[in-house]
């Protein structure tokens, strides 16, 4: 095994610290600057210290290692993009202010890519002219921009960051569906070995479009993604993709809606208390435009209206609640007191819960009134049935019926069967077999390289500090002297006798150090394997241990260089 050179830390560009930064609010942001891996540069910008490029280097080695396994090509496409192909896509648009928009000194438009689907297109429909050319997929490793109106969390959520991210091109749907699974499994391999606890998750499409979409999540309490897990079978979902089905319910016995008098009851809560029913009972309908249309949304009074699924479904209109100068223009909109039977000029959706056949308390649309027994279907039309309650824990799993689980996540990937929407925008075809021209499918993948780094010290990190897996790891073992001259003559004789192994080694031999500090900053850094020369150095006696465990044992020079080298 070829030498490595030994990482010196009294020559090392890194500086630990004791103390918590102001401005963190995750521990991976608090762990990783304090331990020196990374520093801000500006809000959402961030610089990558020696540790933490190695670190960020040992998962591009691992990503692009699988990805070149199932056949993909590495190519790296420029970060400055022209605005033309985005705008054929009608995504110069639909990404709204997260998009880094600039300008040349001859006013031509260009943007900092986020994703690259557009420019790989146009690469594809430059190089491949034949079905003989497909199928093929292409990756990069390579920096993306968006503009977060919050950046937060570290190198969690910031308005730059480290992605890999490929692009599958087939001339038919089963090729497509092949080149899905290829990436599916290739990202499976990739967790496990970056050692990430990881759930596969049906997910929404968003502005990426295409059909099926599925998302890798890391559990992890920093995640802002809240995923639901099913204890009694495979079913795992991000909640913006939980979908039920509409199942009638036959209303033939119902009696016919009443209004009732119900004074000062605005609210779903003063309702229900004034009647003595459940929230459940009523029918909450909350208004929102879309592109200046009025539209109504309606769940049971008990559940809360998930907005993210209604801008998702009006996608890409704008949605934005109704104000108090729209309830003026529309007399007819009594603010509190709103109910689907006879609505005009409004356009109504609600949730599969509120099916054809159930009866609802509702209001009036006439103040201090509400009319009980109102049924869907008969005394109101649904124009669309959209999920759009937010999911709650303990929800029906729509597989088996068993209450979910909920729980916070980091994504760390996500797959996409775009389909032919870039190939249709960009017109992206090749001669078939039959030398007609075939539209070409595609799928997107991405993994963010980055965020893996983050996602892996908020996994494995303890209360003394980072915890690394071995692959990801900057050193295989951080060697420690306490401090006396020949406590450091043995750290780095035995240092280089592991580096000459080919076993990478971090080295502690910062003079005037204090053993304490040495010992906490070992903790702090969390390389996996601990090599402490101390007490019995004049022995040739070393102590070595176990980060994860804490295990620790007494070995000679010798013992500890052949079981670091095993």
């Amino acid at each position: 095994m070829a030498n490595v050179p030994v990482q010196r830390m009294s020559q090392l560009l890194a500086k630990t610290l004791r103390d918590d930064p102001a401005d963190a609010e995750v521990l991976s942001h608090k762990l990783l600057v304090r331990a020196g891996y990374v520093r801000r540069t500006a809000a959402g910008i961030w610089s990558w210290l020696p540790l933490g490029k190695k670190v960020l280097a040992n998962v591009e080695r691992i990503v692009r290692e699988e990805m070149d396994a199932v056949g993909a090509q590495e190519v790296l496409l420029p970060a400055i993009l022209p605005r033309e192909p985005y705008e054929a896509t009608g995504r110069w648009e639909e990404y709204g202010p997260e998009l880094f928009r600039l300008q040349d000194r001859r006013g031509g438009d260009y943007l900092l890519g986020p994703t690259h689907e557009e420019i790989f297109t146009l690469l594809v429909k430059d190089q491949a002219s034949s079905y003989k050319d497909l199928p093929v997929i292409l990756y990069q490793i390579q920096n993306k921009y968006r503009d977060e109106a919050r950046p937060r969390a570290g190198i969690l959520r910031g308005r730059e960051f480290l992605m890999k991210d490929s692009y599958s091109f087939d001339t038919e749907d089963e090729g497509l569906a092949k080149s899905y699974a290829l990436h599916r499994e290739a990202y499976q391999k990739i967790f496990a070995r970056l050692g990430l606890d990881y759930r596969i998750c049906a997910a929404t499409a968003g502005a990426m479009g295409g059909s099926k979409s599925e998302e890798f999540l890391a559990p992890a309490e920093a995640g802002e993604d809240t995923f639901a897990d099913c204890p009694n079978c495979d079913f795992a979902a991000n909640t913006e993709a939980i979908t039920y089905e509409l199942t009638s319910v036959d209303a033939s016995d119902a009696p016919a809606a009443e209004d009732i008098p119900t004074p000062d009851t605005p609210t779903i809560e003063t309702l229900a208390a004034s009647l003595g029913v459940p929230a459940s009972a009523t029918l909450k309908n909350l208004l929102v435009k879309v592109d200046g249309e009025i539209v109504a949304v309606g769940v049971p009074g008990d559940r809360e209206v998930d907005m993210d699924k209604v801008e998702a479904h009006f996608a890409p209109a704008a949605v934005e609640l109704v104000t108090e100068t729209d309830f003026a223009t529309r007399p007819d909109l009594v603010r509190g007191y709103v109910g689907p039977q006879g609505l005009e000029k409004v356009t109504y959706i609600a949730d599969p819960r509120v099916a054809p056949g159930t009866a609802w308390i509702t209001g009036a649309n006439k103040a201090g009134t509400h009319t009980k027994n109102v049924v869907a279907g008969r005394d109101f039309e649904v124009d669309a049935y959209v999920d759009v309650v937010v999911v709650q824990e303990g929800d029906p799993c729509p597989k088996c019926g068993t209450g979910l689980v909920l729980d916070r996540a980091i994504e760390i990937g996500h797959i996409f069967q775009l389909g032919r929407k870039y190939a249709d925008a960009l017109k992206l075809d090749v001669l078939g077999q039959n030398g007609k021209p075939v539209r070409v499918t595609m799928g997107s993948y991405g993994i963010g390289v980055s965020r893996a780094v983050a996602a892996l010290a908020e996994q494995s990190a303890d209360d003394k500090g980072l915890c690394w897996p071995a692959e990801v790891a900057p050193a295989d073992v951080h060697v420690v002297a306490a401090g006396k001259a020949l406590q450091t003559e043995l750290a780095l004789d035995i240092s280089g006798k592991l580096a000459a192994a080919g076993v990478r080694v971090l080295v502690d031999d910062r003079p005037g150090v204090s053993p304490g500090v040495k010992f906490t900053d070992s903790e702090l850094i969390g390389v996996p394997k601990i090599l402490v020369a101390g007490r019995r150095a004049a022995d040739g006696v070393v102590e070595l241990k176990d980060r994860r465990t804490g295990e620790r044992e007494e070995l000679t020079v010798e013992e500890a260089v052949a079981r670091l080298t095993a």
